[in-house]
Order: C-alpha cells, then sequence, then structure tokens
C-alpha cells in the first residue's frame, strides 16, 4: 500500500462503524473532528484522492464488472450536495450518475419503497452516488410516521421498523453479491453549527435558494432524528456495507473524509484494465504495422 492509500485508510478507521454494534452519536461521533489533519493540508490532500478515485474510475469502466453506489444521508445542510460536487470533480462524468431522491411522487408510492432506488441504481462501471436514498424510509417516514399512510401498506403494525431495517440489508447484500458495491456515509452536523448554517442562507441573498421555512420546523425534530440515525447506524451497518459517520463541522474535513472513504472501497474492488483478447492481439499488430508505414510514407513525402 502506498503512502497515499494508507492515509486513506487510516483517516476514516475511526469513522467506520463496526458491525453490531450500538451507536451513540453523542458519545461516538464527535462532528467536529478532524483528526490530525489541519485545514491548511486538507486542500492538497483532496486533490491526492481525487486523482486517486479519477485512476480507479477509468479502470473500474474499462473493467466494466462493479458497480458503485455512494449513499449520502445527512440532516439539512450537513453538507451533501457539496460533498458531491468536490469529491468527484476530477472525475470523468460519463460514468458517474447522481440521483436527489425527494418526496415520493404518485407513481413511486404506487410501488414498494425501494422500487425508485432499484431503478435508479448505477450500472457496470458506474459510480451511482445516492443524495438520500431509501434510508429516508427509516429517518423521516419514522419521525412522522403519518407519512406511511401515503404509501398504502397492508397495515404496517408495530415492527416496520425491525423489518425494514432486515429488508435493506437483504437488498444491500443482494447488489453486493451482484456486485453492485455500497459506500455509505452520514455527515454527521453538530445543531450548533446547523444553525450558523440556516443564518447564512437567510443573510446572503445568494443563498436564499437553499432556504425553506420547512427546515426550521424539521429542525425542531432533532433529538427524534438523532434517535433514527442512531438505530440506522446499529441495524444497517454491515460486514458487506458497513456505515462511515463523517464528522460534518468543517466541510474541508467531511470532504477529504468522504474521498477516502470511496478510494479505500474502489481499492478494495482493485479494478484492472482488461488484456487484449489473443485473437484480436494479432489484428491490433497488423494495424499497428500499417499505421506505422503509413505515417512512414506521409512524413518520406513530406
Amino acid at each position: 500500500m502506498n503512502n497515499r492509500l494508507r492515509f486513506m485508510a487510516d483517516l476514516i478507521e475511526p469513522l467506520t462503524v463496526p458491525p453490531g454494534s450500538t451507536v451513540k452519536l453523542s458519545r461516538d461521533h464527535d462532528p467536529g473532528y478532524t483528526g490530525q489533519v489541519t485545514k491548511d493540508q486538507a486542500a492538497t490532500l483532496l486533490a491526492d484522492g481525487t486523482q486517486l478515485l479519477a485512476e480507479y474510475q477509468d479502470r473500474l469502466a474499462a473493467q466494466d464488472t462493479y458497480g458503485v453506489l455512494l449513499v449520502l444521508q445527512g440532516i439539512d445542510a450537513a453538507g451533501k450536495d457539496g460533498t458531491i460536487k468536490h469529491v468527484m470533480s476530477g472525475v470523468n462524468p460519463q460514468a458517474v450518475q447522481v440521483t436527489s431522491f425527494k418526496q415520493p411522487s404518485a407513481d413511486e408510492l404506487n410501488h414498494d419503497y425501494l422500487w425508485r432506488c432499484q431503478r435508479a441504481l448505477p450500472g457496470r462501471g458506474k459510480i451511482g452516488i445516492f443524495n438520500r436514498s431509501h434510508y429516508e424510509e427509516v429517518l423521516v417516514v419514522r419521525v412522522h410516521r403519518e407519512l406511511l399512510a401515503a404509501e398504502r401498506m397492508p397495515d404496517p403494525g408495530d415492527g416496520i421498523w425491525e423489518r425494514r431495517y432486515r429488508e435493506i440489508n437483504d437488498w444491500e447484500r443482494y447488489l453486493t453479491d451482484n456486485g453492485i458495491r455500497l459506500v455509505k456515509v452520514m455527515l454527521n452536523l453538530s445543531k450548533r453549527e446547523q444553525a450558523k448554517r440556516f443564518l447564512k442562507r437567510i443573510d446572503h441573498p445568494e443563498k436564499n435558494w437553499k432556504f425553506s421555512p420547512s427546515d426550521i420546523s424539521e429542525r425542531q425534530h432533532w433529538d427524534a432524528y438523532q434517535r433514527a440515525f442512531e438505530e440506522m447506524l446499529s441495524r444497517t451497518s454491515t460486514h458487506w456495507a458497513p456505515w462511515h459517520v463523517v464528522p460534518a463541522d468543517h466541510k474541508w474535513f467531511s470532504r477529504l473524509a468522504t474521498a477516502a472513504v470511496l478510494v479505500q472501497a474502489l481499492r478494495a474492488i482493485d479494478p484492472r484494465y482488461p488484456a487484449a483478447d489473443p485473437a484480436v492481439r494479432g489484428e491490433m499488430l497488423q494495424a499497428r504495422d500499417e499505421l506505422r508505414a503509413e505515417l512512414a510514407e506521409k512524413a518520406g513525402a513530406a
């Protein structure tokens, strides 16, 4: 392992949620944590990360065997959009697809809750990003249980959350078995930092479009959301799709850490450029000779 990869592995080790553990965010994960990294170092380190992502992505596309799905979850103003913009800045946009999941449409509500996510999965050789995801079904729907009525499920009952954790784990295991690797990142923002970011959105006209009055009403459910996140992390961090809790109070660190998580996932896949088919190799060599002869002829004529 080279120094860049070793640094990234060390960086994310304390951010990984061990499968089977019980998460308490206030105890286990500090939103302001930055490890041994300083802000002055972050830009160079992130550039290293985006370069590695570009190299891995090129090999991933060439191999055309695995797909990668980055799942981003976080409270309002946690920095999901900015993280996507900065982390994926060096990757070929033709090989990346971003899906932002909003309130379900009428058509989506006519299907099971995983249907719209299944349709948005990346193909082989691609990197997909879910900006919010199927986990909204155990976060916002759990905090606002009245939303279940719109899903018209046959009597969900009190065991619905237990069932959904199992269904999500099974679905993610199925995807992994079929070559779609999941990279799950929760951007962990403090309540104080969220307030500061909301104020910036209100006080700066160019940021007004990012603010919605519903952001403040959702803020009133902060404690309920924290409990929902803790349960989600505890019940759905698995060996095949572990969660990473990335501190989000410092954007420069959350972007660097998210890039490191994605790099390590691609390193585990270790995609390779495919070797040429021996039958085609002979044709390639013949074509090379013909092209060289053509260039030599033109050079001689000049």
